[in-house]
């Protein structure tokens, strides 16, 4: 009688399922096929044409780009896509190698000439941090916001319910002063791009000037507001280069006005209304335009080149309060003329805020050569622009396409480039990566969602949190992403592998605000049970 084999278990025929799915069989007959190379930054042809196997993948292509620029000696990594065209919208990343990415799925054939851009990745590499490094208690109140100095991860600045903001030492985990002056909660910090002020906005209605350097107030409050304060924004650093004044801060009321001041002199330059209920959010961008974001479901677009600020137009598309505004440009005006990810010893904050006026320009200088370099794709300067609602969706805008702001607001593109649905509650928060290839969110239903900062098109979720996610950090290198939640913890995320990299608990409550440092060295987390916790590697 014969043996009747049995039937195969459920996991042998899961690995066999998971073998054929992991062959990606690459034609053994695919042809050559013709390839131009291009600077995505510049539009500069390199190398003129060449033929090479359909089937070439990244990391081939990598060695051909290295080798045409001469870079042999110290390969870098680099990125690729195949350029937009007259019957393809947008650019198409190849992650794997061209046939996958660009002939199978018969986006381009191989009789064709593929146009393929490339951009350098960063050279430095951020260590995911993984263990808490110091706790930091001092604050009586929940923390409510904290943002780093521009130049490293040595200074922090929170701001708390016990009616004050801290200036902390990172490197010892200890606080340098506590800044006191608000008589009630601090809801906003904010960290002016040439390191030397700090602002801080609160429920009093008022707006107070910090030296960076020893904690001192500087001058007297700044009021008018009627209602507290929801957001503070500096102008970009590079937009005093080769001007007389000074730089301004943007703060926006729940009175549903917008202020401007001047930094120096602390004087109210000018008033924008225009919105009719709160406004949620404020950004000033690196092409000199402010946008702002307000309950009454609008994004306002308003040009700041003059002297006195005007509306260029209104963007009104989302069914419910606009929460939250990103630029892609975001973490370049951030750092200003500081290049916290540039190899040599970490500034420290006497070597790295300006003490004169030719300090000054010099770091204006090169906040400027910094933004033209970092903002350029293609040989126009691009900032694109995500909002983020309450209706649950997000838009993805690309207001100035020809990369400069007009008084008159002619040039200004009111269709956005993408609608971003997904998620199923409303988004707490949205942040373009470093080099602003991509865009994460945060919202009510647990999960955080990647897209591509380009197209605007979903590329992963990332579950594990088991309440709501409220805010999301990205490291300086775009690689690794931090999230902090209700369920009172921190999570680091490797956006690669679309995985879990650490799951750091430590906070006994909800965690309400988190923040990477610019040089990708420390991350701080804080919350409802009123301590500042440090991560590191």
């Amino acid at each position: 009688m014969a043996t009747v084999l049995p039937p195969p278990s459920k996991r042998a025929k899961r690995d066999a399922q998971q073998a054929k799915e992991d062959v990606n069989i690459v034609p053994s007959d695919l042809p050559f096929v013709q390839v131009s190379f291009r600077a995505a930054d510049t539009g500069t042809v390199t190398g003129g044409m060449h033929r090479i196997p359909g089937g070439s993948t990244v990391k081939q292509l990598e060695l051909l780009i290295n080798g045409l620029l001469g870079q042999t000696d110290e390969a870098l990594p680099y990125a690729f896509s195949l350029a937009a065209g007259s019957d393809q919208k947008d650019a198409v990343a190849i992650n794997s190698d061209i046939y996958t990415d660009i002939i199978k799925p018969k986006i381009r054939s191989t009789e064709d000439v593929l146009v393929i851009e490339y951009v350098p990745q960063a050279i430095f590499r951020v260590k995911a941090v993984s263990r808490c490094s110091a706790t930091m208690p001092g604050h009586g109140g929940t923390i409510l916001c904290s943002t780093f100095s521009p130049w490293s991860g040595s200074r922090l600045v929170t701001g708390s319910g016990d009616c004050t903001a801290r200036l902390w030492d990172t490197d010892t985990g200890t606080p340098i002063k506590v800044l006191r002056g608000h008589d009630k909660w601090v809801l906003s910090v904010a960290w002016s791009p040439d390191g030397t002020v700090i602002a801080t906005g609160s429920m009093d209605c008022t707006v107070r000037l910090w030296d960076a350097k020893t904690g001192k107030q500087l001058g007297r409050p700044l009021t008018g507001h009627s209602k507290w304060i929801t957001a503070l924004s500096f102008e970009p650093l590079h937009m005093i280069h080769g001007r007389s004044r000074g730089l301004r801060l943007a703060s926006a009321s729940k009175d549903t006005t917008v202020k401007i001041w001047d930094v120096s002199t602390r004087a109210l330059l000018q008033t924008l209304s225009g919105h009719t209920a709160s406004v949620t959010s404020a950004r000033w961008g690196g092409l000199g335009a402010l946008y702002t974001a307000s309950q009454d479901k609008t994004v306002k677009i308003w040009n700041t080149l003059g002297d006195a600020a005007v509306l260029l137009k209104t963007l009104n598309v989302h069914a419910h309060w606009v929460n939250f505004i990103a630029l892609s440009t975001d973490y370049l005006l951030r750092t200003g003329g500081f290049d916290p990810t540039a190899r040599g010893r970490p500034l420290t904050s006497k070597m790295a805020i300006p003490s004169t006026e030719a300090d000054l320009a010099n770091l204006a200088k090169d906040a400027h050569a910094r933004f033209m370099k970092g903002a350029t794709t293609g040989g126009a300067l691009v900032e694109r622009v995500v909002t983020a609602s309450d209706d649950m969706t997000m838009y993805l805008w690309n207001p100035f396409p020809s990369g400069k702001v007009n008084s008159d607001g002619s040039d200004v593109n009111i269709k956005p480039v993408a609608r971003m649905v997904g998620h199923q509650k409303a988004i707490n928060h949205v942040a373009f990566s470093a080099d602003g290839r991509l865009l994460a969110s945060a919202a009510f239903d647990n999960s955080v969602k990647i897209w591509d900062g380009s197209t605007g098109s979903f590329l992963s979720t990332l579950r594990g949190h088991v309440a709501a996610v409220y805010m999301c950090s990205w490291s300086a290198d775009s690689r690794l992403l931090a999230s902090c939640s209700k369920d009172c913890t921190v999570k680091v995320w490797d956006i690669r592998k679309g995985t879990l990299h650490a799951d750091m608990p430590g906070h006994s409550d909800e965690v309400y605000a988190v923040e990477w440092s610019s040089d990708g060295s420390t991350v701080a987390s804080g919350g409802k049970d009123k301590t500042i916790k440090l991560w590191k590697h």
